[in-house]
């Protein structure tokens, strides 16, 4: 993606994504996504692919999200298209709930894509070993389109529909507590929808969601994100 934010790349980037993967992996050795997490190639060196599209209709070619908080979601501070702020939650799957409806929420007419940009950064862990905005970035739609979503008026809104962490991740925390003690990562699958709405057509249209997260919940601080995982793991 072009216009990044400032970010360690290269072999630190590579470097960070494999200590948050190695992490989770304590806990979640058999997550192929993890494992691809771990090898991946940096994101900074490409980002979607921005289509033409007609000012009638919605911008599309990149996958985001939509705003609103459902039943038992902490929800981001301010109005309902205003910038997400992350809960104050050390629950990790509400915390998992609250950061998929951010990451999947946008307002073009409220505020501009580095504020967003910048938003999202503040959901981030402060263990720099552990966080990867790379892969938090690589969901906000890049400065071209966002601009031609802006044209349009476009913004999008998110309901969750439920959270929980991933069956062996379950599985293997249960065997081993203990494991979970170094990092307090945890992997969290969430699913949802996204709704999406642009000048001439207030109803929108909508599609399902589903993505898991990296979450850090330390027992003396608040959750943080840490990362969105390549892969979906069930």
């Amino acid at each position: 993606m072009s216009d990044r934010s400032p970010t360690p790349g290269g072999a630190s980037g590579v470097r960070r994504r494999a200590l948050l993967g190695a992490a989770v992996l304590v806990v979640l050795v058999v997550l192929a996504g993890l494992v691809a997490y771990l090898t991946r190639d940096s994101r900074a060196s490409a980002g979607p692919a921005v289509p033409a599209a007609p000012r009638s209709g919605p911008v599309t070619g990149f996958r985001s999200p939509v705003a609103g908080s459902p039943s038992g979601v902490p929800s981001p501070s301010g109005h309902a298209h205003g910038l997400p702020v992350a809960p104050d939650t050390r629950d990790p799957i509400a915390f998992g709930k609250a950061a998929a409806v951010a990451l999947w929420s946008y307002d073009t007419r409220a505020y501009s894509q580095p504020e967003l940009v910048t938003a999202l950064r503040g959901w981030l862990t402060r263990e720099r070993k552990y966080a990867d905005f790379a892969s938090v970035e690589a969901v906000v739609p890049p400065p071209a389109l966002w601009k031609e979503m802006a044209a349009n008026g476009q913004f999008a809104t998110a309901k969750v529909n439920e959270g929980h962490f991933p069956n062996a991740f379950a599985q293997a925390l249960q065997a081993d507590p203990g494991t979970l003690t170094q990092a307090y990562v945890y992997a969290v699958t969430v699913s949802g929808k996204q709704t999406i709405t642009w000048k001439g057509s207030p109803a929108g249209g909508a599609e399902s969601r589903v993505t898991t997260l990296a979450v850090q919940c330390r027992p003396s601080q608040p959750c943080a994100l840490a990362g969105v995982m390549p892969s979906v793991a069930p």
